[in-house]
C-alpha cells in the first residue's frame, strides 16, 4: 500500500521586519545657519575696528564701531536736552520713511500688477506701453526727481511719486512676462469648460502668474528702498534718508553709518516678511 507523500515542510517563521532607514537631518545644520552669519558679523566688526585703529584714515572718515554705537544711542534717546536727531528719534525717522515707502511703493505695485495683467492679455496694449515702461525702468531716480519737485513742490508729493515710479516697472515687467508664459493648454481647457474671459483671468492666469509677480514685488520694494535717500534729498527731515543726507552735510559720519545700518536692517526684515508671504501664498513654488 503506497503512502501519499507529505508536502515539504516550509519555514513559516516570519522574517524580522526591517524598518526603512530614516534620514535624519543633521542637527548641526540649524546651528551652522545661525553661526555663520553671526561669525561673519564678528569678523566684519573686528576688521572694522582694526582699520579704524590703524590710523590710515581719520575718525571723521572711518569712525570706530564704539563711536557709531554711541551715535546710535544718541539718536535713539534724549541726551543733554536734545531729543534724537533734529528733535526726532531714530525709530521715528525710520517709521516716517517706512510710511513713505509703503504708500509710494504700494501705489507703484498696484499699478504695476494691473498694467502687467492687461499687457500680458491684450497684445496691442503691450505693444503700446512696453517701450515706455522699459524707458522708465532704465532711468535713475535722480534723473527725474528734480522735475517732480518742479511739478509737485517740496512736500510729500514728489517723494511718494518718486517711490511709486521707481517701484512700478519691476512689477509691470515681471507680471507681463509671467502672464505671457501661462500655458495655452490651460487657457483653452478653461474656455472649453465654459469659463468666461474673467474666469480665465481669475482662475488660470492670476494663479499661474502669481509666483513671478511676487518676485517682482520683492524687487520693487528693493528698488524703492534704494531710492529712499534720493526721495528725501529735499525737505526729507524727519526721515531716515533725510537724516543721512543732513548728517553728511556736516561730516557726521557716525550718524550717517547709523542711518545706513538702520536702512539695511529694516530692508532685510521687510524682504524676509515678503519671502514668508510668498511661501504662504504660493507654497507649491519649487515643488512642482
Amino acid at each position: 500500500m503506497s503512502t501519499i507523500p507529505s508536502p515539504p515542510q516550509t519555514d513559516l517563521t516570519p522574517l524580522p521586519a526591517t524598518s526603512p532607514t530614516r534620514r535624519r537631518r543633521p542637527r548641526a545644520a540649524p546651528v551652522r545657519h545661525i553661526a555663520l552669519p553671526f561669525g561673519s558679523l564678528l569678523l566684519f566688526l573686528l576688521l572694522w575696528q582694526l582699520l579704524a585703529a590703524s590710523g590710515t584714515w581719520s575718525e571723521t572718515l572711518v569712525p570706530p564701531p564704539a563711536k557709531v554705537w554711541s551715535a546710535f544711542i544718541d539718536v535713539s534717546t534724549t541726551h543733554d536736552g536734545v531729543r534724537g536727531y533734529n528733535g526726532t528719534t531714530l525709530i521715528e525717522h525710520l517709521g516716517i520713511s517706512l510710511r513713505r515707502i509703503a504708500l509710494g511703493a504700494g501705489i507703484g505695485i498696484a499699478l504695476g500688477v494691473a498694467f502687467g495683467l492687461v499687457m500680458g492679455t491684450v497684445g496691442w496694449v503691450r505693444s503700446l506701453f512696453e517701450p515706455w515702461i522699459t524707458f522708465l525702468r532704465t532711468l535713475p531716480p535722480l534723473a527725474y526727481f528734480s522735475l517732480l519737485i518742479i511739478w509737485l513742490g517740496i512736500n510729500e508729493e514728489p517723494k511718494i511719486t518718486l517711490l511709486a515710479v521707481a517701484a512700478f516697472p519691476p512689477v509691470a515687467v515681471s507680471t507681463t512676462t509671467a502672464v505671457t508664459a501661462v500655458s495655452q493648454s490651460l487657457i483653452e481647457a478653461a474656455r472649453a469648460l465654459g469659463g468666461s474671459r474673467w474666469d480665465v483671468v481669475k482662475d488660470v492666469i492670476v494663479p499661474s502668474a502669481l509666483p513671478e509677480t511676487l518676485t517682482g514685488i520683492r524687487l520693487a520694494v528693493g528698488v524703492a528702498y534704494s531710492s529712499l535717500v534720493a526721495a528725501e534729498l529735499v525737505n526729507g527731515l524727519p526721515g531716515i534718508g533725510g537724516m543721512v543726507k543732513d548728517a553728511a552735510n556736516y561730516n557726521n559720519t557716525p550718524v550717517v553709518l547709523v542711518g545706513i545700518i538702520a536702512i539695511g536692517i529694516s530692508g532685510l526684515v521687510i524682504d524676509g516678511l515678503l519671502l514668508r508671504l510668498e511661501r504662504a501664498v504660493v507654497p507649491w513654488r519649487g515643488h512642482v
